[in-house]
């Protein structure tokens, strides 16, 4: 079984500069019993869980804003970006996956072990921005789900969203499980909330099947690749890769070649069945808006409120409005344990410091919540919808900075042995990787000329 690596032999392979560190989250390190013997399935139920916590970052209130303003815009064109987004998303977690069990580490941990502090330290640095970020969509979202059902006003439900710290704890303290059964149990309100609004919208599926079909328009337009890199970095997130490296290892699973191989496999397996159904939930997002405003000639929706206010009127029911507004709660609500999750991975794997829980996510969420304070009372609802979008555009100009030292450490033999990534799926990852930094860089000069 896995211990703390002070307890016993390492068993990683060579290639590291310094010997296995503490593992991030040491409290809830290896405490999943994993089922050795017996059916594919009934090993597989003991695995799932981290790809659901890793499957909540696709799906946070940022990515709702992108997705609307997608989705009202250029209706189902942008269905394809959601795609690529979620197979692109599908690989990249599965090297999370095999670096966490294969090497041990998570990727902050790598990154601190394997480069220099010249090197390491401005990643932490983008690592902790690409949080902060994170954490300020799921800031505005969660304080937007409190207008929405219960009217308070949008600067009191920002400073309310500091209080979810002692949730976090209290299930902490429960045990993991429990954090992965809250974070199921939301998604599964989330699901029927969007069931019942596409339902009611009667949405063209012949129009859909053709959305998910590639476009050049996105290259060409740049108001498109705008929302299309929102939708990209609200879909393939930083935080995440550094989240599912360290969550994966909450499994407890034997140290030998085969049992360390058929950990990452139904660790894959978990992942890939997880993030699915993020893309049916993006997808039913971006849906909606096209079904509903693009048909109706509003292009122009993009605000949380503008959505709620709408759909009453527009689907013909009352109970659209408010299931709307307890889907956006339970995804603001679900990303902040993810997001606190992935901070203290984050932080102790780049710097070993060990801070007690409720500080480490009182200053993430205190960082967060100033700049959404500020716009929330100077610019109202239409400033939160802009940084919104403008948060996710920001993550994914992070992205480049997880994703290649992610691809380099599976990739590398050395550090991972006999457990190293197949070249096929590595050179799948360093494709994504130029995709990536390529709509990155068009973007910028897109901005800089105007």
């Amino acid at each position: 079984m896995l211990v703390p690596p002070s307890k016993t032999e390492p068993t990683i392979p060579g290639g590291w500069r310094t010997e296995r560190q503490r593992p991030s989250l040491q409290e809830v390190f290896g405490s999943i019993k994993t089922k050795p013997t017996g059916s594919f399935w009934r090993k597989l139920t003991s695995f799932l869980g981290p790809g659901y916590l890793v499957a909540v970052g696709y799906m946070d209130p940022g990515n709702w804003a992108t997705s609307l303003a997608g989705g009202s815009k250029f209706g189902y064109a942008l269905l394809t970006v959601a795609l690529l987004s979620n197979l692109m998303a599908i690989l990249l977690q599965a090297l999370c996956a095999r670096l966490g069990i294969g090497a041990g580490r998570d990727l902050a941990q790598a990154c601190r072990d394997a480069f220099p502090r010249a090197v390491a330290w401005p990643l932490w640095v983008l690592a902790e921005i690409a949080i902060c970020a994170t954490d300020l969509a799921e800031v505005i979202g969660t304080a937007i789900g409190l207008n929405l059902l219960f009217g308070i006003p949008l600067e009191i439900g920002v400073l309310i969203t500091a209080l979810d710290v002692f949730l976090i704890l209290w299930m902490q303290n429960m045990g993991f499980r429990w954090i992965e059964a809250f974070v199921v149990t939301l998604l599964g309100v989330i699901t029927i909330c969007f069931g019942i609004q596409i339902a009611m919208a009667d949405p063209n599926w012949g129009a859909v099947i053709k959305g998910f079909a590639p476009t050049t328009d996105i290259l060409t337009n740049p108001e498109m690749l705008y929302l299309s890199l929102g939708i990209l970095g609200a879909t393939v997130m930083p935080h995440n890769l550094y989240l599912h490296s360290g969550v994966v290892q909450t499994r407890r699973f034997g140290e030998s070649m085969p049992d360390r191989r058929e950990a990452i496999k139904l660790a894959t397996v978990d992942s890939t069945i997880a993030l699915m159904f993020a893309l049916l939930i993006n997808a039913s997002i971006l849906i909606l808006a096209a079904a509903t405003f693009n048909k109706a000639g509003k292009t122009d929706v993009a605000e949380l409120e503008q959505v709620h206010s709408f759909l009453a009127p527009m689907l013909g029911s009352a109970i659209a409005p408010t299931l709307f507004g307890i889907a956006l709660l339970c995804c603001g609500l679900n990303s902040t344990v993810t997001a606190t999750l992935a901070g203290q991975i984050v932080m102790e794997g780049f710097l070993d410091i060990r801070l007690p829980g409720w500080a480490r996510r009182l200053i993430t969420r205190s960082i967060a919540i100033v700049p959404a304070a500020v716009v929330t009372i100077w610019f109202g609802a239409k400033g939160t919808a802009e940084l919104l979008i403008f948060s996710q555009v920001i993550l994914s100009l992070q992205l480049p900075f997880a994703i290649v030292p992610l691809v380099m450490f599976t990739a590398d033999k050395r550090k991972m042995g006999e457990l190293v990534a197949p070249r096929w799926v590595t050179a799948l990852a360093g494709l994504t990787a130029a995709i990536i930094i390529a709509l990155n860089v068009k973007l910028l000069v897109d901005l800089a000329t105007g």
